[in-house]
């Protein structure tokens, strides 16, 4: 096969591929505007930020398979792939644990104020009056919403430092997860309403979709408690923008946010956020998975992907075409 990689993509796992016979072509700066003139002649195409839209897969006339090196998939225009006989597929669970070890982090950051701290330092001031004012997080309560992979890691490493987590009940958990969560010790309630005002800290880990599309409303924004502290490490568009930005004016929220509704679709580019910019959000820069371990790991499920796509499998398909 003829493969265009329009990310970056671990050299090792490239060169394993090209001893099976496959034509590879590497473009990690290709932006979304670019594709469209570079996919021609290539049967797969390879992402993971680069948006994939519907004037890309008309001009892939050759193209067959568009692998997500990662799990969510909302960045490609599934539905025009779907009528283009155009296989999607995606690489769930590999960058789970390096999702959740960013979410920690955030959630120290935010807690003990280490980006301050280390300004304030590289700035020639010492300040060890201000920041020595932190609460702490044992004991506190975080509700985790989304269950996935990065969920449950987030639950095992938030459980280890001793803070208590909160789900919502559900009765189609599989009986290996339930036994997961039971054996963590997890506290459960009936609906996302009652999550939320329960909690100190919420953690999102929901997939791109129309039921979680502006699901931190203005409505979820009222049930936070004061001071409370929100984590987005899933899909920027799951936040009402604006009306995080009101809320933590008004009650002292602080998030900290790896994902926005309007990030760029490449590596490196202007962003003029309102939200990104304001004191009470410690951001990165979509770079939850970018770990050398979860990029390894992702690589190979790549790998297993064109694997069984020649020998007639299309695995983890999620437009329905295979």
């Amino acid at each position: 096969m003829k493969i265009l990689f329009a990310d970056k993509f671990p050299d090792a796992y490239m060169q394993e591929l090209v001893q099976r016979g496959h034509e590879c072509t590497y473009q990690p700066n290709l932006t979304a505007d670019d594709l469209a003139a570079a996919v021609p002649g290539h049967e797969a195409l390879v992402v993971r930020s680069t948006k994939v839209n519907a004037d890309t897969i008309g001009a892939g006339s050759d193209l067959k398979l568009v692998i997500r090196a990662g799990a969510g998939t909302n960045t490609i225009d599934k539905a025009v792939a779907a009528e283009n006989g155009v296989s999607v597929c995606n690489v769930p669970g590999k960058n789970a644990v390096a999702v959740a070890e960013l979410v920690m982090g955030l959630l120290l950051a935010i807690d003990r104020r280490i980006p301050d701290n280390v300004a304030e330092l590289r700035d020639g001031k010492w300040n060890k009056k201000t920041y020595s004012e932190a609460q702490g997080l044992y004991g506190r309560k975080m509700g985790v919403v989304g269950l996935g992979a990065i969920g449950l890691a987030v639950v095992e490493r938030a459980r280890a430092f001793g803070i208590d987590i909160i789900v919502i009940r559900k009765s189609g958990r599989s009986a290996e997860l339930q036994k997961q969560l039971n054996d963590l010790g997890v506290q459960y309630v009936d609906d996302l309403g009652t999550l939320v005002e329960s909690c100190d800290i919420i953690s999102l880990h929901v997939p791109a979709s129309d039921d979680t599309k502006g699901m931190v409303n203005q409505e979820f924004l009222a049930k936070l408690k004061p001071d409370s502290i929100l984590l987005n490490a899933s899909r920027g568009d799951v936040i009402d923008e604006s009306a995080l930005v009101a809320a933590m004016g008004k009650k002292g929220i602080r998030a900290g946010l790896d994902v926005y509704a309007d990030e760029p679709g490449s590596g490196q580019a202007d962003f003029d956020s309102v939200l990104a910019k304001h004191p009470n959000v410690y951001g990165t820069h979509h770079i939850g998975a970018s770990t050398t371990q979860a990029q390894n790991a992702v690589a190979e499920g790549v790998i297993e992907i064109v694997d069984a796509y020649v020998d007639g499998t299309v695995l983890n398909c999620v437009n329905g075409v295979g």
